[in-house]
């Protein structure tokens, strides 16, 4: 790709461009409009057109999906952006720092999960021949069904 020139820094993207630019294919683009994260305009040739500072939404997209946010939140952040301006450095930290008590949250699960995968997993199978010491009489049952010792949020 070439250098763009400065004198079209202004210039909006086809969805064409947009894909090339961003790394996300001309469907995901039709998606995330379709789900009201990004905005076009139709040209005079009924052509779809993107302001330059959608490929900055993308970015922001696609880091909190490989993060796990839903996409529902991420489409309720994006609609405390202004609109008419590229999302800002500032604006970016606001909306992560939103997203970072959850992410915590998983990232100790996960953690305790891998930890735990070659122990108990606090089923409640009663399997009291297995398991006397970690689930004594079923105890866990009273949590709840499910791995209560790996999965706490169930």
């Amino acid at each position: 790709m070439a250098i763009l020139d400065p004198a079209d820094m202004d210039k909006d993207l086809s969805v064409g461009e947009v894909a090339e630019r961003s790394g996300v294919a001309v469907s995901t683009i039709h998606f995330y409009e379709s789900k009201g994260l990004i905005a076009s305009w139709r040209s005079s040739g009924n052509q779809r057109r993107f302001p330059r500072d959608v490929l900055r939404r993308i970015a922001v997209i696609k880091v909190a999906q490989r993060l796990g946010v839903p996409l529902a939140t991420i489409a309720e952040a994006l609609k405390t952006l202004p609109d008419g301006r590229t999302p800002t450095a500032e604006d970016w930290k606001r909306l992560s720092a939103a997203w970072k008590a959850d992410l915590d949250e998983r990232i100790a699960v996960l953690t305790k999960l891998r930890d735990g995968l070659e122990g108990c997993i606090g089923c409640g199978c009663l399997s009291l021949g297995e398991c006397p010491l970690r689930n004594p009489w079923d105890e866990l049952s009273e949590d709840g069904p499910g791995p209560r010792l790996l999965d706490p949020r169930r």
